[in-house]
C-alpha cells in the first residue's frame, strides 16, 4: 500500500489544536444534542468517539467539518471556523450515510473528488490500499453496500488530509473488509494524519483508537488513554473450568455458565478482587483447570459507565445522534 504523506499546512502555527471544541451547545427544537461540550484533539492523536444511539456523537461532527454551527460556544478546526470553506481543505470526512452518483463509474467520482484538492493521491494508489482496485471501471450503482462503503472512506483521503472524520466506518463490512479498512486508517495515522471516529463496534475503538471519549446524553463523561477507561471497570473477570458451584465463590458478583462435559463447566467469574477469588477457590478444594483472568474489555466500560449500549438508546431524543 502506498502512504498518504500528511505534511504541515502552511498558515497554521505550530501548536494549534487540530479540533478545539469549547463550551459548545447545540439544540434541535425541543431537543439538546450537545450541552456545554470541550473537547481538544491534537496533531497525530487518534480519537475514539463511543457513545449510545442519540448521544450526540454525529452532531459533534457535523460542528467540527462545518456543516452545522452551535447554539453556542466555539469550534475551531486547525485554528480557523470550519464553516469558511478555506479551513475544510485540510479535512477529510465520512459521513455515516455517503450518496454516490449511480451512473458514475468508481475511478471517475475518485478523479472528481481528487480535483478539488491541491494534492490528491493517484486513483490507483487509493483504490489499490482500500482493496477495490479491481472496481476501477465499475459504476458506483452497482456495487454492494459493503463495497460502497471502502470507497466512502477512500474518498476522504483522496486529498491527503491533516485531519479525518469518521462516522461508524465500517457499518456493514464483512470481517475480511472491515480489517482492511483498519488496516488504512491505522497507514494513514502513521503517516501524522488526525483520525477522530465514532463506532458502534466498541471492539474497533479499542482495536485502534489511543484515546476514548465517551458522549452520552449530550454530555462528555469520559476523555481518557484507552487504558485508564479500561482501568476505570471495576470487575475483573476469572475464566476457569471445573464442577461444583463455583459461581457461589465468595466475592462473586455475576457469573455466567457455558455447559459442558460432566464435571468440566465453563464458569465466567465477575469479582471487584481477582487475587481473593483466586486463594478462595485453590482453598475450596474444588477441582478445576484452565484458569484465566481477564482484564475488562472496553464494552464492559463503556456498559459500567453509561449502561448497556442497547438500552440507552433513545434517551436523548430522536433528533440527536
Amino acid at each position: 500500500m502506498t502512504r498518504s504523506r500528511v505534511d504541515h499546512l502552511p498558515g497554521v502555527p505550530d501548536g494549534v489544536p487540530v479540533v478545539a471544541v469549547e463550551h459548545v451547545t447545540k439544540r434541535f427544537g425541543d431537543v439538546t444534542a450537545l450541552e456545554d461540550v470541550s473537547l481538544t484533539v491534537g496533531a497525530g492523536e487518534l480519537v475514539g468517539l463511543l457513545g449510545p444511539n442519540g448521544a450526540g456523537k454525529s452532531t459533534l461532527l457535523s460542528l467540527v467539518s462545518g456543516l452545522r454551527r452551535p447554539d453556542a460556544g466555539t469550534v475551531r478546526l486547525l485554528g480557523r471556523d470550519p464553516r469558511d470553506a478555506a479551513a475544510r481543505v485540510p479535512l477529510g470526512m465520512t459521513p455515516q450515510e455517503t450518496g454516490l452518483p449511480p451512473t458514475l463509474k468508481v475511478r471517475e467520482v475518485v478523479d472528481f473528488v481528487g480535483r478539488h484538492y491541491p494534492d490528491r493521491v493517484a486513483t490507483g494508489d487509493l483504490l489499490e490500499q482500500f482493496g477495490i482496485g479491481d472496481l476501477a471501471g465499475r459504476q458506483t450503482g452497482s456495487l454492494s453496500g459493503g463495497q460502497k462503503r471502502r470507497l466512502a472512506v477512500a474518498l476522504s483521503l483522496v486529498g491527503r488530509p491533516r485531519v479525518v472524520l469518521l462516522d461508524e466506518p465500517t457499518t456493514g463490512l464483512d470481517v475480511g473488509a472491515r480489517q482492511a479498512l483498519w488496516a488504512a486508517i491505522r497507514e494513514y495515522h502513521a503517516g501524522g494524519g488526525t483520525v477522530l471516529l465514532t463506532s458502534h463496534y466498541l471492539e474497533e475503538v479499542q482495536e485502534l483508537a489511543q484515546r476514548v471519549v465517551v458522549v452520552d446524553q449530550g454530555r462528555v463523561r469520559a476523555d481518557d488513554s484507552l487504558e485508564e477507561i479500561l482501568a476505570q471497570v471495576s470487575l475483573r473477570r476469572v475464566v476457569v473450568h471445573g464442577d461444583g458451584p463455583l459461581d457461589e465463590l465468595p466475592g462473586v458478583v455475576r457469573a455466567e455458565r457455558a455447559g459442558g462435559p460432566a464435571g468440566d463447566v465453563r464458569f465466567e467469574l465477575y469479582t471487584p478482587d481477582a487475587d481473593a477469588l483466586v486463594r478462595e477457590l485453590v482453598t475450596s478444594g474444588a477441582r478445576f483447570r484452565g484458569l484465566e483472568i481477564r482484564g475488562a474489555s472496553l464494552e464492559e466500560a463503556f456498559e459500567q459507565m453509561v449502561g448497556p449500549a442497547e438500552e440507552p438508546a433513545a434517551r436523548a431524543g430522536g433528533g440527536a445522534r
